[in-house]
C-alpha cells in the first residue's frame, strides 16, 4: 500500500497563502490519481482538487482561480498552492492517492490531515 505524509498548513490571515504537501512511500506499483479533500468542524468530508498521472488536473468550483494542484512523480509528491485565502477555507486538509499495487490491485490511501485556519 501507500503511506502518505502530509506537511504544511498552519494559520494565516485572509487573503494570504499556504502550501500543503503529501508525500507517498511504501510498496506499490504506480500511483494513479492524487488529490485533496478538507474537511471543516461538524461538516462531511468535500473535495477540492486532484491531479492524474498524466497531470491532468480537476478542482472544486470552490477554489479555482486560487488554489494549484501539482504532482513530483518522480518524488511520488502532490502539492497544493492555495493563495487568496478565505476563512472559509478553514479545515483540515487531506491528501488522497489511488496506488496500484501487486497484481494489478488498487488500493485508497489518506494521508493524516493538515490543519489550515484561516482568520478575518
Amino acid at each position: 500500500q501507500a503511506q502518505l505524509v502530509q506537511s504544511g498548513g498552519g494559520l494565516v490571515q485572509a487573503g494570504g497563502s499556504l502550501r500543503l504537501s503529501c508525500a507517498a512511500s511504501g510498496s506499490f506499483v504506480r500511483l494513479n490519481a492524487m488529490g485533496w479533500y478538507r474537511q471543516a468542524p461538524g461538516k462531511q468530508r468535500d473535495y477540492v482538487a486532484s491531479i492524474t498521472s498524466d497531470g491532468t488536473t480537476t478542482y472544486a468550483d470552490s477554489v479555482k482561480g486560487r488554489f494549484t494542484i501539482s504532482r513530483e512523480n518522480a518524488r511520488n509528491t502532490v502539492n497544493l498552492q492555495m493563495n487568496s485565502l478565505k476563512p472559509e477555507d478553514t479545515a483540515v486538509y487531506y491528501c488522497k492517492a489511488d496506488a496500484t499495487i501487486i497484481l494489478g490491485t488498487r488500493v485508497v490511501s489518506w494521508g493524516q490531515g493538515s490543519q489550515v485556519t484561516v482568520s478575518s
